[in-house]
């Protein structure tokens, strides 16, 4: 597969309509419809659903984008990571970032270092440990800042100096939010909203004590800027980090009773070649920590 064909498969599939699609390559219809039909060939699968206005992804063509798009980023990370202009620094360093209060101290680090190298730019992906894990194992991301408890014996990394305070955000019109502190037996039986994360889970399982068993999950989630909304209208009260975020004035954040905290780690792969950015990039974190 070439990857200029595959940039065509991903714009059709974007446009779901040929003639659009060729029109933003600049290429004529008959020409990406060829290609298309050579891709499939190729594969030996049926990528596209079509009819006469538009075509649509089959199963094999949805994880084809999936993997297509994989691709293409990689491809442009490694022709970024070789660029270069005189000795001075330049290129794009990736990382994978967790909902953290240590993103601030991240952030700070990212300020400093581009104002001493202005070539150099940072592309910042958000999500869940598991999913950061995944994307630097197959080399799309240099580094990932994960929330503890995490399997990071794969991995470098440096720990980061912050730690997160565990509590619930919950709204001001609620019983629990008259509270100093929430302590387990606070939470029987109240409507929660908890973490994904399995690892995370189990943490939280030691906290409660025998009072786990009687939780009540109306739901999971992974953002918390969506936990708030959910919060805000009434599905229940979320269990996570002090990220000192102003949400709305009806909610409130009240920390648990014994004091929660969970720190975080910046990672990357053990013995893996790293971009010249990427490599001193973490020597200027480990110096200032």
């Amino acid at each position: 597969m070439e990857l200029r064909v595959l940039k065509y498969f991903l714009m059709t599939a974007r446009e779901e309509n040929i003639t659009k699609a060729a029109a933003l390559l600049h290429i004529t219809q008959p020409t990406l419809s060829r290609q298309l039909m050579q891709l499939e060939e190729e594969l030996g699968v049926k990528l596209f659903h079509r009819s006469k206005h538009s075509i649509i992804l089959t199963e094999d063509g949805m994880l084809l984008k999936r993997r297509a798009q994989e691709m293409i980023s990689l491809s442009d990370k490694t022709v970024k990571e070789l660029s270069h202009k005189d000795d001075m620094l330049s290129g794009e360093i990736a990382i994978g970032c967790g909902e953290t209060g240590s993103m601030m101290f991240l952030s700070e680090q990212i300020r400093d270092f581009r104002q001493k190298y202005p070539l150099v730019q940072f592309s910042i992906y958000s999500a869940i440990a598991d999913d950061i894990k995944e994307r630097i194992e197959k080399g799309i991301l240099d580094m990932g800042l994960l929330v503890e408890p995490v399997d990071i014996s794969k991995y470098e990394f440096v720990r980061m100096p912050q730690k997160e305070q565990w509590g619930i955000l919950t709204r001001r019109d609620s019983k629990l939010a008259l509270k100093k502190h929430i302590c387990p037996e606070d939470l029987a039986d109240v409507p929660l909203l908890m973490v994904k994360r399995e690892l995370v889970k189990n943490e939280l399982s030691s906290w409660f004590g025998e009072y786990y068993e009687q939780l009540h999950i109306s739901a999971t989630f992974n953002l918390i800027i969506n936990a708030a909304a959910m919060v805000r209208s009434g599905v229940g009260t979320a269990l996570c980090f002090d990220l000192g975020i102003k949400y709305h004035d009806d909610l409130c954040f009240v920390p648990l009773m014994p004091v929660l905290k969970t720190g975080s780690v910046l990672v990357w792969k053990k013995s893996q070649t790293m971009s010249k950015i990427s490599a001193h990039f973490i020597q200027t974190i480990k110096n200032v920590i």
